[in-house]
């Protein structure tokens, strides 16, 4: 019982809970002990309220998924969690994560709270619901780096608020061009909003995504801002990364049909995480003055 609800959680998706630590880092941080405390706790709690989300996900599709090829061997449609106990445990952890958060900063909580509530109106409605369903998705993205910022008390920067945002709606609609990309009909009968998206329209939004993200990122890194904040230039040496990894995850979701999902694929793919971990790497060479 307890590793079915462990799957449930969903301990794979926590990876997109990191961008909760992105203020850490640009907030040079890094090398604090108690920021790095604070960060910690901030990501665990995160991970928690999104794997009650993702229990309340599994609750409303589980006929759906049912009839999912791959979801329906997830434990709630298989029957290895009884909806009950799901329910009941979102229904404690819930107002417990709310209330550690509030502890940790009241602003932090809030937008845990803003989270939670975003993503209840998407699992019960609002996912059905084209392109504003990825709109969702991104805002969920913009309010974990928000909250990562309140719980260190440092000033959200505009400029990763814009970059975030935009990355997450490119690649939530990288993963709708694949859903149905390789799902055909079937696809629009397991997710709703596949049956108003258009392949076409889906090609042109998500290079043009691709193209705006570049630019942001390099007014981003060639920005006073960065000059003011990090004394230095040198972060535009950096934009060869998100241009190579944009380009990776576009040929993913486009070529990788037989993948469940290209954001999963993206991480199980040698290139595009050598990219990501040299880009990581000299980013926080250059944050902190090594380079």
């Amino acid at each position: 019982m307890l590793v079915a609800l462990l799957k449930t959680l969903r301990p794979r998706q926590w990876i997109k809970n990191l961008f909760v630590a992105v203020p850490l880092m640009f907030g040079q941080k890094l090398d604090d002990p108690v920021s790095l405390m604070i960060t910690a706790g901030a990501v665990a709690l995160f991970c928690m309220i999104s794997g009650c989300v993702y229990i309340l996900n599994d609750l409303v599709d589980v006929e759906k998924d049912r009839a999912h090829p791959v979801k329906r061997n997830r434990p709630i449609p298989s029957g290895q969690l009884p909806p009950p106990i799901a329910r009941g445990f979102a229904v404690v952890m819930v107002p417990l994560c709310l209330g550690l958060g509030y502890f940790l900063e009241p602003k932090y909580a809030l937008t845990l709270g803003a989270y939670f509530g975003l993503n209840l109106a998407y699992s019960f409605r609002l996912k059905n619901v084209a392109y504003l369903d990825v709109l969702l998705i991104a805002t969920g993205f913009i309010l974990r780096v928000l909250a990562g910022a309140f719980a260190l008390t440092l000033p959200p920067s505009p400029w990763l608020l814009a970059c975030t945002g935009l990355l997450a709606m490119f690649l939530g609609f990288g993963k709708r061009a694949h859903e149905l990309g390789s799902g055909g009909e079937a696809a629009s009968k397991q997710r709703e909003a596949l049956a108003r998206y258009r392949p076409d329209a889906l090609r042109w939004i998500l290079h043009t995504l691709a193209v705006i993200t570049v630019v942001v990122y390099v007014l981003y890194t060639r920005s006073e801002h960065v000059a003011e904040i990090f004394g230095t230039d040198k972060l535009q040496y950096t934009v060869i990364f998100p241009i190579v990894g944009i380009l990776r995850f576009i040929h993913l979701a486009t070529t990788r049909h037989e993948a469940e999902s290209p954001t999963e694929e993206m991480l199980k793919d040698p290139l595009f995480m050598i990219n990501f971990v040299l880009w990581l790497g000299l980013t926080a060479a250059i944050l902190y003055g090594i380079l």
